[in-house]
């Protein structure tokens, strides 16, 4: 999947590029920029070769969510969602049955997988997804996916444009590991600055402020019992601003707390939880973690950045912890 980042990420820079003025700068809110740069790497990576109809999808979940009201168009944009993820699904489907199909994007691999799961059931109908499954699933991961790829690289810019000295820290890591190529996943591995930065955003700023469960039997939890049916409420927020965690330094940013891992950072305690935890850890956590080091590699790589005067703070939590008023930012040619 590194390639297609690659290639999301050099279309979002060119378009960069063009806005340049001859002082090698230009200010700019990159925060839909780095929104379509989310969605377009998930649509290739989700839907292979059909990733221009993946975009469509992703547009029309977008409109759902802003037309609480309009309920007769929202439910033809439900069918039209519906009715290009059958077509997919169906032509991913068929290719595979055939052998002719690569099976290197995510939907691709969970029809395999789920074929294989049948066939070896004997086509048990207990086992398996059926159609309305997988098109939920490919809903569920292309929405969640796209909101909360966008937003870490959204607040890790910011950050960084704030905290230049570690700006300058990461850049000099990828210069070091890449020198002027293109992110590889070797290298990716190598990258320990920028994988503290991107720990540390996520403790300060993580993509989910609070997180629902249910208990579906009686629970021990510390001191308390909770019975069945009992719906919690974590709060992800508080959890990694609380001192007694993290530190009377909680609420600055200092990556530094992760050099030696995210169980020394919390001092042993589990209260890191960006992407939940125990098993219904979310299943994207080393995939946006890699989305995220590639894009913000070829980015310092290319440009430095930092905060335009008319920036104005305001994190918002609307479905994801976004910023209110976008992220207006000054970048900087580098020149190679």
């Amino acid at each position: 999947m590194v390639p297609a980042f690659c290639i999301c990420t050099n279309e979002m820079m060119s378009k960069w590029e063009t806005l340049v003025s001859e002082d090698g700068s230009c200010e700019l809110d990159v925060w839909p920029d780095l929104q379509i740069l989310a969605r377009d790497a998930l649509s290739r990576t989700a839907f292979g070769s059909s990733f221009e109809e993946g975009k469509r999808i992703f547009e029309l979940q977008k409109q759902m969510l802003l037309r609480t009201k309009a309920y007769r168009r929202t439910m033809e944009m439900e069918k039209g969602i519906q009715a290009t993820l059958r077509a997919i699904i169906a032509k991913k489907k068929k290719a595979i049955q055939a052998g002719t199909a690569a099976t290197d994007d995510l939907l691709g691999i969970l029809i395999e997988s789920n074929l294989n799961e049948m066939t070896e059931s004997k086509n048990d109908k207990s086992f398996g997804m059926n159609i309305e499954d997988v098109i939920n699933e490919c809903k569920l991961f292309y929405f969640a996916g796209q909101e909360t790829m966008s937003v870490l690289l959204v607040w890790t810019m910011i950050l960084l444009s704030h905290h230049q000295e570690w700006q300058a820290r990461a850049r000099e890591e990828v210069r070091q590991v890449f020198e002027k190529a293109k992110p590889h996943m070797e290298g990716l591995n190598q990258l320990k600055i920028l994988n503290m930065i991107l720990h540390e955003v996520l403790r300060l700023y993580p993509p989910i402020s609070m997180l629902d469960r249910a208990t579906h039997k009686e629970t021990k939890l510390g001191d308390f019992t909770l019975p069945a049916g009992v719906r919690v409420s974590i709060p992800i927020l508080l959890l990694h601003h609380d001192h007694k965690i993290w530190g009377e330094d909680a609420n600055e940013f200092k990556p530094e707390r992760f050099a030696e891992g995210v169980s020394k950072g919390s001092k042993g305690h589990v209260a890191f939880l960006p992407f939940s935890w125990g098993p219904r850890i979310c299943i994207g956590l080393n995939y946006s973690l890699l989305e995220a080091k590639v894009a913000l590699a070829m980015v310092l790589q290319q440009f430095s950045f930092e905060l335009s005067p008319s920036y104005t703070h305001a994190p918002c939590c609307i479905i994801s912890t976004q910023p209110l008023h976008g992220a207006r930012l000054i970048l900087h040619k580098l020149w190679s």
